[in-house]
Formats: structure tokens, C-alpha cells, sequence
């Protein structure tokens, strides 16, 4: 296993995470045999987001005696009420539900204290200029935490955390689908540098995020590096082929600014296809050359790249976002409890859509907006 230094943290952690979440659909036994696969290939980094207790107990107990061992990313605002998660940034809610984390963990310290999920400027504002971002600081001044990172999927609110000194690292998600869009609205012409540049074709934000962390020296941890799977299927791709997960993670770990991909595991045979990445070859990691063979008359028609080309909505809905929720709840079997929430925290929602249709004069990729705000408004909100 290979380590990378996070940013001004300066922890090492392993380039190859372990991202918790798929993790609450397991009993303890199936929890730890995962844990313990990823503490044989050498993974020292944990992000548990969840607030599901069972979830924390089972996590605690498989790493009971070895904490030394794991850098743990655990989230400030991620609060379970009434038998589901819930995000918040009440203070007496955010501190019970912290030391519910810290105590089914069985840790008297979090390294990587988050401010949890911070997509909005709505967000942003009631985590900063508030007394949320106090009980943080408190917490790092007391111990409880080492260092302060943020979670988000939004580039606009991470190079706000970045220019504003609070955060030491960020969690951040990262995968083709979600950086990529043509630089022009000539769809032929998307894969014209055959990805010589390694920052070619990615959106504008992004590339101006990835440098910011650089300069700022904050560390980024990767979330969604599969996008929930829809890279694997060349039928569910934007991108018309198939990648694999060592494909996936060396995008990841090629971004500017990152130091571990924090991949999701339902079974130990996952995790060891994650880590063949450390004894893959470069023709086994290369992602390019199966991108720039693209069938381009194929390449995102009809596929959201959550580009933001459709704005503005006279509804103020952030099309990106439903549409991104709408295919990582469309990819599983059943709606994911968390991925419907975060879609419910959102300030508008697709049922909102008047069905104008402006959006879709503006989409380079031929999406159906409308049709997918009336999908979206069902699936979640039905």
C-alpha cells in the first residue's frame, strides 16, 4: 500500500480508503470481515458519515483494539432521529449525536472532525456564521478531534472552505462522470486532446478547485469515485464504455490535490479488487485510452453530466443535484434511505418543476429535463 500526505493535516493515509457507507446494510459479522480485508492491505482511513447506531457499533467493535491502526473521518451534523438519518446544525443535536459516534467507536478522539455535507450557499451560511462552526473549533480545541475537514459535492462551496482557512482537508466527490463535460458544445470534438493534458475536459470549477487545494495545501479525500457503480456498466456510462474500479481510482488519484479514494465495499472480495490497484500495471490503470475510444455519437446524449449548463431555473431548482440523486438512486435496487435524504434537504425540489422546459434549450447533451424532474418528484417525493 502506498501513502499519501493529507494535505496540512500531514497524516498519512493509505491511497486506498474504506468508505463506510454500504457498510449499515450488514450485520457485524459481514462489517468486520470487510474492515478486516482492508486492514490486511495495509487501508488506514475510515470515513463513517452514517448516524445509523448499528452501523457505529458494528464499526467500533470490528476495529476494537486496533483503533491505533485507523485515521477515522467522522462527521458533525450527521444526527439519526426518528429511525432515519438527518442532517442538522443544532448544536445540542450535533453534540449528542458526536458523542454517540465517538462513544459506539469506543474513541475518545476523531481524527478528521467533518462539517458535514455542505452542497448549498444555504449551507455554508448557517455552518459558518453561526454557533455550529464554534462547537467544532470546540471540539478540535479540546481534543476531540484533530483537524477540521468539510464534506461537499459542490465546487463553488469547497473553494469557499478552501479560501477560508477553516478547513485543513476535504472530502470531496471525484470520477469522470462527474468532472468531465466538452469544453465546446461540439460533442465531436470532446476526446480532440486524447487526454494528453491530464486536466483536459474537465469542467472549469473543477480544475480551479483541484489547483486552489494545491496551493492552499488541503488535502482531499474522494467520495463516488465508482459514481455508485454507473461506470462499471457501459449501458448506465456517460460515456457509452466501461471502466474498471483500478481504472476509476488512478482518475481519482490523479486529480491534483488528492491523497485517498474512498471507496464503498459490500463484500472483502470488493476491497481486493479496489487494492489490485497498488500491483496493477500502467495499461491495467490507464483510463484515457478507453475514454478517447468513446463512441462519440454515443458520448452523453440523453446522460446528465451535472454540468450546470441548464441554469438558471425559474423555479430555483438545482437540476444538477436532483438529477445527480435521481441516478445514484436509480442505479440500486431500492432508493437508498441516505441518498433520499440529502435529496430532501435540498432547498427545492423536482416537484417544483413548472415544466417549461428552458432548461433543455440550454443542455448540451440532449437531456429531458422535464421528464426526469416528473421521475425525480416520484421516485422521491411520491
Amino acid at each position: 500500500m502506498n501513502y499519501r500526505r493529507l494535505g496540512k493535516t500531514g497524516l498519512m493515509v493509505s491511497e486506498i480508503g474504506l468508505g463506510g457507507e454500504w457498510l449499515e446494510r450488514h450485520d457485524y459479522k459481514e462489517c468486520k470481515a470487510v474492515i478486516d480485508r482492508a486492514e490486511e492491505w495495509g487501508i488506514n482511513i475510515l470515513d463513517c458519515w452514517m448516524s445509523e447506531p448499528n452501523v457505529r457499533t458494528n464499526i467500533g467493535k470490528a476495529i476494537a483494539g486496533r483503533r491505533d491502526r485507523w485515521l477515522i473521518q467522522g462527521h458533525i451534523g450527521s444526527v439519526w432521529q426518528n429511525g432515519q438519518y438527518v442532517r442538522t446544525r443544532d448544536v445540542e443535536r450535533c453534540r449528542e449525536a458526536f458523542e454517540d459516534l465517538q462513544n459506539r467507536l469506543q474513541t475518545d478522539t476523531i481524527d478528521l472532525g467533518m462539517i458535514h455535507f455542505i452542497d448549498q450557499e444555504s449551507d455554508w451560511e448557517a455552518a459558518i456564521n453561526g454557533p455550529y462552526l464554534d462547537y467544532v473549533r470546540e471540539l478540535k480545541a479540546s481534543g476531540r478531534i484533530r483537524h477540521i475537514g468539510m464534506s461537499t459535492h459542490n465546487p463553488a462551496m469547497a473553494k469557499k472552505a478552501v479560501e477560508s482557512g477553516i478547513v485543513e482537508m476535504l472530502l470531496f466527490s471525484v470520477n469522470p462522470a462527474f468532472d468531465m463535460l466538452p469544453p465546446t458544445d461540439n460533442i465531436d470534438n470532446y476526446f480532440v486532446d486524447q487526454y494528453q493534458n491530464g486536466l483536459s475536459g474537465i469542467d472549469p470549477a473543477r480544475i480551479e478547485l483541484y489547483k486552489l487545494c494545491e496551493q492552499h495545501d488541503v488535502g482531499i479525500t474522494v467520495m463516488k469515485p465508482y459514481a455508485g457503480g454507473r461506470l462499471f456498466d457501459e449501458k448506465r456510462s456517460p460515456f457509452g464504455v466501461a471502466l474498471t474500479p483500478v481504472q476509476c481510482i488512478h482518475y481519482c488519484l490523479t486529480r491534483p490535490g488528492v491523497a485517498a479514494v474512498m471507496a464503498g465495499y459490500d463484500t472483502p472480495e470488493q476491497v481486493d479488487q479496489a487494492a489490485a490497484y497498488e500491483t496493477a500495471s500502467q495499461e491495467e490503470k490507464d483510463y484515457a485510452t478507453v475514454l478517447s475510444r468513446a463512441p462519440y455519437h454515443t458520448f452523453g446524449q440523453g446522460a446528465c453530466t451535472y454540468c450546470g449548463h441548464c441554469k438558471p431555473c425559474p423555479a430555483h431548482i438545482d437540476i444538477a443535484l436532483v438529477n445527480k440523486y435521481f441516478d445514484l438512486a436509480s442505479m440500486q435496487p431500492e432508493v437508498p434511505a441516505t441518498v433520499k435524504a440529502h435529496y430532501l434537504s435540498l432547498e427545492h425540489h423536482a416537484g417544483e418543476c413548472i415544466q417549461c422546459r428552458s432548461c433543455e434549450s440550454r443542455c448540451p447533451f440532449g437531456v429531458t429535463i422535464a421528464d426526469r424532474m416528473k421521475q425525480a418528484a416520484a421516485m422521491f417525493e411520491g
